[in-house]
């Protein structure tokens, strides 16, 4: 469990992807855009 692995935070940091561990933008930023378009 380290660099190499996909499905670990630090995995991803390494391989520059995104996904469940490691969203491309945080659930808060994306909260506070969606409030305000309303």
């Amino acid at each position: 469990m380290g660099r190499g692995d996909k499905k670990t935070k630090k995995g991803k940091i390494f391989m520059a992807s995104f996904g469940k561990c490691r969203p491309a933008r945080p659930a808060k930023a994306k909260k506070a855009e969606a409030a305000k378009k309303d």
